[in-house]
């Protein structure tokens, strides 16, 4: 497996050459550890809600909130090869088909129309859950065991 960690964090400046900034965002890891970083940012997205709404934090809310998203996002992940091949566009395309859909899904199972509060809850969704994939991302990509034990140089790189 083609595994890469990144530590050049001046890849995100101005000018930065493409392949930096993917590299420096997208961490060549084991399937595992992204698909489980992956759900950890839809289960803390549900649990703010959960938290900020007063509904409690249960299992049949996780079922209500969670489930759909994180089934469409693997379903998507899964169609897309997200975990097989990391590239920016296919986390881009999971992110945006997989929180979509899970909200479209979330919606018709509490037979809620497709109006403004569900397009609300929509934009919420996919900026909350998009920040916290990347950060969980990078934090992986910062963990001294990434560092010690993923670390390897990619093919055709030169140095």
């Amino acid at each position: 497996m083609d595994w890469y960690f990144s530590t050049d964090y001046f890849a995100l400046l101005p000018g930065a050459s493409v392949r930096a900034v993917e590299s420096t965002l997208i961490p060549r890891r084991p399937a595992a550890l992204l698909a489980v970083s992956d759900a950890v940012a839809i289960i803390v997205f549900a649990t703010i809600g959960l938290i900020s709404h007063h509904h409690g934090l249960s299992v049949r809310g996780y079922a209500r909130d969670a489930l759909p998203i994180v089934g469409v996002w693997f379903a998507a992940g899964l169609g897309l090869r997200l975990y097989v091949t990391q590239r920016p566009s296919r986390l881009a395309a999971t992110w945006l088909i997989g929180v979509t859909g899970g909200v479209l899904v979330r919606a018709l199972i509490l037979g809620r129309t497709l109006n403004g509060k569900e397009a609300t809850f929509l934009a919420v969704a996919l900026i909350t859950i998009g920040v916290l994939v990347a950060a969980l991302r990078g934090v992986i990509a910062l963990t001294p065991f990434a560092r010690r034990h993923l670390e390897r140089p990619r093919p055709n790189d030169s140095g």
